[in-house]
């Protein structure tokens, strides 16, 4: 054993000291892991010890292998990686700590005396969204227009205010007051659903809401930043110059304002996977630099008294950082901007010292300097989707095999570009494969067809769009742009056409429901490591990968999902393609979600029209039958109050109970109650019936800041005339604790009474569900 041992320490010292440069990039990945270990452990006490037991590992490996100096590399590992993983979680706990925003604790109406320190216009959606300076509304701050401005803490939120109440004055630095509804920022409303809760809290903002009625401007303020100005004027001078869609998606390239987009047009280049384009990211960046670094290497390169005397690879550089920095800062300097940024003026450092310009070791720089300003980051997919395309790009092409594929050799033109077309098209399958698991995993779908699709989209926009609308800007200086307009219109017109066209084929899109965590980290980790080892080593990646895949390839739906409100509730199974729900929503957020986490893209049924359900104007049942076991539900449907011994008789002869309203102690199921009193403690749920079990949002949240449960509220007055009984908060029944509950027998429970108003019987005439 202990030959054995020895043998497998000297192996991992080679393999260490061979690697060389390899090593680098692995230290970013433990900081990275360290930022993840904060997000998925749950309190302070966890992540005091994940730091202790990081601390406790390298000071160990320091002492144990210090005194023998036949494993330098060995002992290196040992003593910085856990160094590593321990500084990424305490970055992000400090700044989490720094720039957190407590949420308001409710729904609140108020007058508000505010501040403007952004604003985004969204023709598409019919708003303006603001986001302000305020106080936290109190009792000294509401009432009325003449209020005054409260007592209560600074605060930053974001509203919406209605397209037709809009002010071209409210800019930022403007004073304003305004009447507004403002909400926490809001939790997942399913299992695996998008935590907007968690980007606000590292955002600052406190809460969200809507504008309720017209905005009084009390001050004009200093107009806001030259910058922000500019790109507001420039988006609307571009749409002003092309109109339609073409116009939308060319001031989304110039300004980096994607409000305008119709859902259609930004739905189809998801689909296609070409939905890259419209964020300003790696693509544009890299495209404005290298055209500032070309440019100024040829016109440079004319002027002979200059090159005599300076390195032209250095003035170049430096014009090509110039230009993406201003580039990054016309179009709002959004984190994956700047990210891009930093890694193009990262490989021109690299150009400029003569070095390798795209390498691992520089998309672990450009990756730790991003995680060290946003940690956040990471757990958010443009960060993710944006390093692995860019680790697959380098991976692809420093493999030998591609290299030897892509030497220079004496060779035909036409030759020449078809091995650079087939390493495009291979290059992009690399890409897609990469990115597949990020976009199921926070998306629940991805595009099959994108790496086909970005063949022609992304020569399309970088060599014709992009330097047509450029061109054509500088010809609107002297009113001779509108050529270049047209022919950049047509070409927009070009890329939304295969956008359209590819998504509409048969196939195009893969989807899959909501998935835990373990897959998705299998399927990461064995990609990092295909990517970032060289040699045979690197083939020790593919079975975590495959592994990864595989789970997520046998992924199933939940069988019934329920909103973290309880009004909205989802059933999947019964016809393939269709998803049962309780109410059609006033707007397809909520059904989106649902369809999301089901992974369905089809279509949608009340319970009402199905009919082996029963609905009154209060509740609905059903079963659903599971492996031969018969679940029995009842779904609370209306508001109003029903008599309580009915309810409790009605109760006991189910196995689940869903309502969005606070259900007495006496209504005990046999298995689950999830009305208000549990929802407001464990968020949405979704629950699977072969076998039982339950996942809720609350149990991936932890003790973390943007996370907290809601205060209890009163009880409804009771309607007059009722027989319900007027106290009470309902608790779930005995047996069960928060989102847990033990299911008891699985006897079949006598019919519920056909006469009860709460479950009315079977209509006669009705027909089984084909």
């Amino acid at each position: 054993m202990r030959w054995r041992l020895s043998s497998g320490v000297e192996a991992a010292e080679a393999a260490l000291a061979g690697a060389g440069f390899d090593r680098a990039p692995w230290l970013v990945i433990a900081f990275a892991i360290g930022i993840a270990g904060w997000f998925v452990l749950a309190n302070p006490w966890q992540w005091l010890a994940l730091l202790a037991l990081c601390a406790a590992s390298a000071l160990a490996a320091q002492g144990l292998l210090a005194a023998d100096g036949r494993l330098p590399f060995l002992r290196q590992a040992l003593v910085l990686v856990p160094l590593a993983i321990a500084a990424g979680c305490g970055v992000v706990w400090t700044k989490s700590t720094l720039v957190g925003a407590m949420a308001v604790r409710g729904p609140v109406v108020a007058w508000l005396a505010a501040e403007v320190l952004d604003r985004e216009e969204q023709p598409a959606e019919g708003r303006v969204r603001l986001v302000l300076a305020t106080r936290e509304p109190g009792a000294k701050q509401g009432g009325g227009p003449g209020a005054g401005p409260g007592a209560g803490r600074a605060i930053k939120v974001r509203v919406n205010l209605p397209l037709k109440q809009d002010n071209a004055a409210i800019i930022p630095g403007a004073r304003i007051r305004l009447r507004a509804r403002l909400m926490p920022p809001a939790a997942p409303m399913l299992p695996g659903g998008y935590d907007f809760a968690r980007a606000a809290w590292f955002s600052g903002l406190a809460a969200t809401g809507t504008v309720l009625g017209k905005v009084e401007i009390t001050d004009m303020g200093d107009g806001g930043s030259v910058l922000t100005a500019t790109q507001a004027r420039l988006a609307r001078h571009v749409r002003a110059q092309l109109g339609g869609s073409p116009g939308t998606i060319a001031a989304a390239f110039a300004s980096g304002d994607r409000g305008a987009i119709a859902k259609a047009d930004e739905e189809a280049m998801r689909d296609s996977g070409l939905t890259h384009l419209l964020s300003i990211s790696g693509l544009h960046v890299s495209a404005v630099v290298a055209a500032g670094y070309l440019l100024a290497m040829r016109l440079l390169a004319l002027w002979p008294w200059l090159v005599l005397r300076v390195r032209l690879p250095l003035v170049a550089a430096a014009v090509g950082a110039g230009a993406g920095i201003g580039y990054t800062l016309l179009t709002g300097a959004e984190v994956p901007t700047v990210r891009s940024c930093i890694g193009a003026v990262l490989v021109l450092l690299a150009l400029a010292l003569g070095r390798e310009a795209l390498s691992m070791r520089m998309v672990a720089v450009a990756a730790l300097v991003v995680l060290l300003a946003w940690p956040e980051a990471l757990v958010g997919p443009s960060f993710q989707m944006s390093f692995a395309a860019v680790i697959s790009i380098v991976a692809v092409h420093g493999a030998e095999p591609v290299r030897r594929f892509l030497a220079a050799r004496a060779e035909a033109w036409w030759q020449r570009g078809a091995r650079l077309f087939v390493m495009l098209l291979v290059t992009g399958l690399v890409i897609e494969a990469a990115l597949m698991p990020i976009g199921l995993f926070h998306f629940h779908r991805a595009g099959v067809y994108g790496a086909l699709a970005n063949v022609i989209a992304i020569p399309l926009t970088t060599f014709l769009s992009m330097p047509l609308i450029a061109l054509a800007l500088v010809f609107d200086l002297i009113g001779a742009g509108a050529p270049f307009w047209w022919l950049a219109g047509q070409s927009l017109e070009a890329l939304l056409g295969l956008a359209h066209w590819t998504a509409a084929q048969p196939g195009a899109v893969t989807l899959l429901p909501a998935f835990g965590r373990v897959p998705f980290a299998l399927a990461v980790a064995g990609l990092l490591w295909v990517a970032l080892w060289r040699g045979r080593k690197r083939l020790l990646g593919l079975a975590p990968a495959l592994a990864g895949f595989a789970a997520l390839s046998l992924a199933q739906p939940p069988d019934v999902m329920v909103s973290s409100d309880g009004r909205h509730v989802g059933v999947t199974g019964e016809r393939p393609g269709e998803l049962l729900v309780l109410r059609d929503g006033r707007s397809d957020f909520a059904r989106d979600n649902l369809l999301e986490t089901a992974g369905m893209n089809g279509s949608t049924r009340r319970f009402a029209d199905w009919d082996r359900a029963r609905c009154s104007t209060e509740f609905c049942a059903f079963e659903l039958t599971r492996n031969g076991r018969e679940w029995r539900f009842l779904v609370a449907s209306g508001r109003e109050r029903v008599e309580e011994r009915a309810l409790a008789a009605a109760c006991e002869r189910v196995d689940v109970v869903i309502a969005d309203r606070w259900l007495p102690r006496s209504c005990r199921p046999r298995w689950l109650k999830a009305d208000r009193n549990l929802l407001d403690r464990t968020g949405g749920l979704t629950f699977e019936l072969d076998p039982p079990r339950l996942r809720t949002v609350a149990e991936n949240q932890g003790a973390h800041g943007w996370w907290r449960e809601p205060l209890p509220r009163p009880p409804r007055r009771q309607p007059s005339g009722s027989t319900a009984p007027k106290s009470g908060t309902a608790n779930a029944p005995s047996g069960q604790s928060g989102a847990r509950a033990e299911q008891t027998s699985a006897t079949s429970p006598a019919p519920i009474a056909p006469d009860l108003r709460i479950q009315p019987p079977l209509p006669a005439n009705s027909a089984p569900d084909q």
